[in-house]
């Protein structure tokens, strides 16, 4: 029995009693929004990962550190690297890797990962067919299946699938004037296969049986965005809301079966259209949770992606995003290494938290309150051990030597903390 399915029956689970306490909210709201798909555990009940995560309304904002080789770079030892940085840094973390051994590589991630594992396995079925058969296009719909089902065996607890992309979807958007008619690796395999094939979505011709192997493993669906936007001009076209029409439809139909969903989005968007982008897919899909990347609100921001990114992000976390897939300076340019993840996640953590203060008010707040009274007191080893990088922190404080005064070497003598201090001693 799935999550959805307990909380429908009115059961009360282990894992619901633990999500509650660790997000400071009641036991029977988790159960009813859960019952309701609009909270969800990123799990895979055969395989559970060693941390809890659970993400939708009313919950923290969390995040999503990918990672993975390329066909140009294969470096096992260095993903497994990365993975440490999310198991600090994330909260899930996905393998998006298509060069090497996908098999090894995989279940070496999930070995090493303490955070649930995400895949978008036509990347594996595709790469496989074009070395086997010179061309990605040629898989067919039961190798696509098989290929989920092995992940799901592996444990991965979600994968995207790009399902709300149709045929007729695809065509038009290859043959429009759009500045990138398709951002999306994932969403043109699918888009390929289905030219090459002349046929309809093999995601969406087997929806049901799809929703049968997740069920059975209680793990999630990422309806993947195969058209959102890869540049600002392209937000919210007829290609990117025609498909979210066409995977609002189904979240419905995953929802009856009672199979955990979410819906990705939006790439690249205009800062001013993210809030009601945000409105927008919680209004169509019944408020599931909503994973989105980026956003990116400007263009031109490389190798700078994750701070433009990060500005798009905290605005889409305050207006309702639940999970957001972070970028890294290399966003754009290249495979990022193992300091470019760890700067991409810092970035995301600080734009998820600085959403939830909108979105969830004084208990998210309360962090910053107890930093900003030790920093008022000028009390710096404990406000230092509060930051969110405590160490990285410690370094800049000290970085011209320990400070001669109370105070930090920015302000001096000057610091008008200190003399505030001084001044009311003598008005006491």
């Amino acid at each position: 029995m799935g999550i959805i399915d307990e909380a429908r029956r009115g059961i009360i689970t282990d894992e619901m009693r633990k999500v509650s306490q660790l997000e400071e909210i009641p036991v029977e709201k988790v159960r009813n929004r859960i019952a309701e798909g609009k909270i969800m555990l990123i799990r895979n009940q055969k395989m559970p990962s060693k941390r809890l995560v659970a993400i939708g309304k009313g919950l923290t904002t969390k995040i999503n550190v990918n990672i993975g080789t390329s066909s140009e770079v294969i470096d096992v030892n260095m993903e497994l690297e990365k993975v440490k940085v999310a198991n600090r840094w994330g909260d899930t973390l996905m393998d998006l890797s298509t060069g090497g051994d996908l098999d090894y590589i995989r279940r070496e991630i999930i070995r090493a990962s303490d955070l649930p594992v995400g895949t978008v396995p036509v990347y594996q079925i595709f790469i496989e067919s074009f070395k086997r058969k010179s061309g990605g296009a040629y898989f067919t719909e039961d190798e696509l299946l098989n290929t989920i089902e092995k992940h799901l065996r592996d444990g991965v607890a979600f994968m995207t699938i790009h399902a709300g992309i149709t045929k007729e979807l695809a065509i038009r958007a290859l043959k429009s004037n759009r500045i990138i008619p398709i951002v999306s690796r994932g969403g043109d395999m699918i888009a390929g296969w289905m030219i090459h094939n002349n046929s309809e979505n093999p995601y969406r011709k087997n929806w049901d049986y799809i929703l049968e192997m997740f069920k059975e493993y209680d793990a999630v669906i990422s309806l993947g965005d195969a058209l959102r936007p890869g540049a600002t001009d392209d937000a919210h076209d007829e290609f990117q809301i025609g498909e979210l029409l066409e995977t609002s439809r189904l979240v419905k139909i995953a929802l009856e079966k009672g199979v955990q969903v979410m819906v990705e989005g939006p790439g690249h968007v205009p800062l001013n259209e993210i809030a009601w982008d945000v409105k927008l897919m919680k209004k169509l899909t019944g408020g599931v949770p909503y994973y989105v990347l980026g956003p990116l609100p400007i263009d031109i921001g490389a190798p700078y992606d994750h701070v433009a990114s990060a500005i798009g992000a905290a605005i889409a976390a305050a207006s309702g995003a639940d999970l957001l897939c972070y970028l890294t300076p290399a966003e754009h340019l290249g495979l990022p290494n193992v300091k470019q993840v760890e700067e991409g996640a810092i970035a995301y953590r600080i734009a998820a938290h600085a959403g939830d203060v909108v979105k969830l008010g004084k208990k998210a707040r309360k962090w910053d309150d107890e930093v900003s009274y030790y920093r008022g007191k000028l009390e710096w080893d404990k406000m230092i051990s509060k930051l969110i990088y405590p160490e990285r922190a410690y370094e800049v404080y000290t970085q011209f030597g320990k400070p001669k005064v109370k105070a930090c070497t920015m302000c001096g003598g000057y610091c008008p903390m200190m003399w505030a201090m001084d001044q009311v001693k003598k008005l006491s």
